[in-house]
């Protein structure tokens, strides 16, 4: 799916270094990637080598605190609209009381800025892409939103489906922005503890993930023509016996990766949160940040030069 031309315009950098070299910039793109309840203290135990790769390429910091609920609809909600509960209203998984017509998710606020952004999210857990419990996080205004069951699926099925069904659009398609959800490692925490082989099973699995989307953006027909920011972060993370939605460490560590080549590689500072994923990657395709919007994510991972 091709859409019309976008209006946003190069910067004057851009457009100099275009009369001298005669050459095209980059296409830029983004693919967010959700991973749902990872502890970055397990993460860095077990053999994650995409995410490892990932990061050896980008900037990444496992220690992330997060200022929202340790529930995955303020998570969300925070790292998909770039403020933190307080503005978007959700402080459950009710989602009630949302605020998303002031505060839309990163996906529709690019579609609300120009329509001929391309734009694309799949999801397994139902209030993220429906009108289930409250829903939808990603309103319909997003070009592509497909949403498997993962409660009917089951949520390892359910990534299955839904990594599948991004690897063939990332291949085949031409997406602008991508957010693609991860679900199954927050319900092995649920079901066996943050401490369990089942869990850090589910975290290597989330990582076969990663990777695949990884290979399906670098095996697109034009990538050599593309710059891909690829962001990997998590909502919350887990307490040993399993269960989240206090305040210890366990649950309110989370981390932030991003990867590609307009990405200062190395650690990020302390100050790097969740909210700072949509913000970064509105930055990355060019939409500057109108200070109107009272966005609370700041510009994470990028070079000056983006």
């Amino acid at each position: 799916m091709r859409k019309r031309a976008r209006t946003v315009l190069p910067s004057i950098s851009i457009l100099l270094l275009l009369a001298c070299t005669g050459e095209r910039p980059l296409e830029k793109k983004v693919l967010v990637i959700g991973i749902d309840g990872v502890r970055p203290d397990v993460l860095a135990e077990i053999p994650t080598p995409a995410i490892d790769a990932l990061a050896a390429q980008g900037a990444f910091r496992g220690s992330v605190i997060t200022q929202a609920q340790t529930v995955s609809g303020p998570g969300w909600s925070s790292m998909l609209t770039g403020v933190w509960p307080d503005k978007h209203g959700v402080t459950s998984n009710s989602f009630a009381g949302n605020n998303y017509a002031m505060y839309p998710d990163f996906l529709t606020r690019l579609e609300l800025i120009d329509g001929a952004f391309s734009t694309f999210a799949v999801v397994d857990w139902a209030p993220l892409g429906s009108e289930a419990s409250g829903g939808p996080l990603l309103s319909d205004t997003i070009d592509v939103k497909l949403d498997f069951d993962g409660d009917q699926l089951g949520y390892q099925e359910g990534d299955n489906r839904s990594v599948a069904a991004a690897v063939r659009f990332l291949e085949h398609q031409d997406p602008d922005a991508a957010f693609v959800y991860i679900g199954y490692p927050d319900v092995a925490a649920h079901d066996n503890g943050g401490s369990s082989q089942e869990y850090y099973q589910s975290i290597e699995n989330a990582d076969v993930h990663v990777g695949r989307l990884v290979a399906a953006v670098r095996n697109r027909p034009t990538y050599d023509r593309e710059d891909w920011l690829i962001l990997v972060s998590t909502d919350h993370g887990h307490r040993d016996e399993g269960g989240h939605g206090d305040d210890s460490p366990e649950e309110r560590t989370v981390f932030y990766l991003a990867s590609g080549p307009s990405v200062t590689t190395g650690t990020l500072p302390s100050e790097v949160n969740i909210v700072d994923v949509a913000v970064t990657a509105l930055a990355h395709l060019g939409i500057a940040i109108d200070p109107a919007w009272h966005l609370d994510g700041r510009v994470s991972g990028l070079g000056a030069g983006n």
